[in-house]
């Protein structure tokens, strides 16, 4: 009977031996999630411009250095919050109306220039409220987005000569103007634009609203 089972069990052990094994099931691949689309005035900015205003605080760094090197210490401190990157104030909103503004730029071909103030407007124009200047032989122009209680982000362009208004935003790439609009105190707001057309580091534009009893 010994005899009889040994080959037997040799055989279920050689038949077992040849059988191949069943493969690992295939792993199904994982793709990865899709970043979401940009909203708001990121899907409209051109991404050079979203990069110069993750920026800005580097062109403030700039300005200002530049601008303390050159002797102008005491002109920063007398400007007060104008000139104070952390200066921005919940409320940014700049009601509509007429505006005094101010351009102050730093670099270029000096440390500090600040212009003769000149009129410009914020108007509400759908559901955005619009920047343009008056007068001038360069006037920018553009929209102001929500971007938070504490700022909005401008998008616009400068109208030349007898342009009647500034060309679309990204129509032009050597026109077109960003930027932070901040409230810094009572009635009183600034645009930071971080290296302009102009060459500047960064232009900042003051806006006060304007009262007709000043004159």
């Amino acid at each position: 009977m010994a005899r009889a089972t040994a080959p037997l069990l040799l055989s279920l052990h050689l038949l077992s031996a040849c059988q191949t094994p069943s493969p690992a099931p295939l792993a199904v691949p994982v793709e990865p999630a899709a970043e979401p689309a940009p909203a708001g005035w990121r899907a409209i900015a051109l991404a050079e411009d979203r990069d110069r205003l993750d920026r800005l605080e580097l062109a403030w760094g700039e300005a200002l250095g530049e601008a303390r090197a050159r002797g102008f210490s005491s002109r920063l401190g007398a400007e007060g919050a104008l000139f104070d990157p952390e200066a921005g104030l919940p409320r940014a909103m700049p009601p509509p109306g007429p505006y005094r503004c101010r351009l102050i730029r730093f670099g270029g071909r000096r440390a500090l220039t600040a212009y003769r103030p000149y009129f410009c407007d914020v108007a509400v124009e759908g559901e955005l409220l619009s920047l343009t200047k008056q007068d001038g032989s360069e006037r920018p122009g553009g929209y102001l987005w929500n971007d938070g209680d504490t700022r909005l982000v401008f998008l616009g362009a400068v109208a030349l000569g007898a342009e009647p208004v500034p060309p679309a935003y990204g129509e032009d790439s050597r026109r077109d103007l960003v930027g932070i609009v901040e409230r810094i105190g009572p009635f009183h707001y600034r645009l930071a634009m971080p290296w302009p057309p102009s060459g500047a580091s960064l232009d900042l534009l003051e806006l006060v609203p304007f009262v007709p009893d000043e004159e």
